[in-house]
């Protein structure tokens, strides 16, 4: 049985442990759909045709390279393996690109080439070493690939044929979950091929799922406002972490865990601590859609995030202590 935990989406967290840091006015000319993260760098995708790279390692962010013309008719996901050498790009016209990081700068490597028609590739993912690329589609299908042996199709899932909405692997790449319009959240053994779990909780559409660093937690959001934490290896529905007034598009685990990332449709983003179960931090940068949030390379003992969305902008928030 589930634990439910609030936090309130509209009053203040009282000694808030992150400041903002740094702001990029303007980086794209249209809404800024999706941002990934490297050791070093933090990537940026908008409706626009050109992917942006900048630098975290330094304190202003700079801007070290665009990928002009990366796709005619914009980007709406980005993924990037950890290792900070792959990335994948997916675009309103149906097609996906891979990159390669080679000397600091990112050359393009390929194409998924599968008779994609325009939405039939969604949300993407990629392991940790960028071996597996996996997608969702519009009839719910989840799809595999492996980079290292040609791009060739591994896996194919098939769901309940409700439009794929986000989906993540699990670090060792043993596991996919996907999340759907009609609220389904599944996890599938990529080793077996077969389904996990049919994951219960939640009855509305589904637009962020992500695994927790280590594997053992899932945790789900969407247009129930509600953020759902499940075990990953009994399927069992752990915890609700309420307080967003909002649907919730964006989610993202810090590199220990310890916390939990959200971003929403109202411009507010929140930090979890998950041994509390309780939002510690809620940051309103703007009252525009946040479409992507991510966690920083963390420096030092400090933690940092970064938040992008409808007002075409990224904001950059550090902790207020550590060293």
């Amino acid at each position: 049985m589930e634990n439910a935990f609030s936090c309130s989406s509209v009053e203040a967290i009282p000694d808030d442990p992150y400041y903002r840091q740094w702001h990029v006015q303007s980086s794209h000319i249209t809404d800024i759909f999706s941002l990934a993260v490297t050791p070093h760098q933090i990537i940026s995708a908008s409706g626009s045709s050109a992917i942006k790279i900048y630098s975290t390692t330094e304190p202003e962010f700079s801007l070290v390279q665009t990928l002009d013309a990366a796709h005619k008719l914009g980007v709406h996901h980005l993924a990037a393996s950890k290792d900070g050498h792959h990335l994948a790009s997916a675009s309103f016209a149906g097609d996906v690109k891979l990159w390669r990081s080679e000397d600091g700068q990112w050359i393009k490597k390929g194409d998924v080439t599968d008779g994609n028609k325009a939405g039939e590739i969604w949300a993407i993912a990629l392991s940790e070493e960028g071996q597996y690329l996996a997608a969702t589609s519009i009839d719910g299908r989840i799809n595999v690939w492996d980079n290292v042996a040609g791009l060739k199709k591994i896996r194919e899932f098939e769901t309940k044929g409700s439009f794929g909405m986000a989906i993540d692997l699990s670090t060792d790449g043993r596991f996919t979950a996907s999340g759907h319009e009609n609220g389904g959240v599944y996890i599938f053994n990529n080793d077996t091929g077969r389904l996990l779990h049919s994951l219960p909780g939640l009855i509305k559409p589904i637009r962020a799922v992500a695994f927790s660093p280590g594997g053992k937690l899932l945790a789900a959001a969407g247009d129930a406002k509600v953020i759902a934490l499940y075990d990953v290896a009994s399927g069992e529905q752990v915890a609700n972490l309420t307080g967003h007034g909002a649907w919730i598009f964006s989610l993202d685990w810090s590199y220990t865990g310890e916390f939990l990332l959200s971003g929403a449709f109202d411009g507010k983003a929140k930090v979890w601590s998950i041994e509390r179960r309780e939002c510690v931090a809620t940051h309103t940068e703007t009252d525009k859609t946040l479409w992507s949030v991510k966690w920083l390379p963390k420096t030092g003992r400090n933690e940092g995030f970064a938040t992008a969305g409808a007002n075409r902008s990224i904001s950059f928030y550090r902790e207020a202590t550590g060293g």
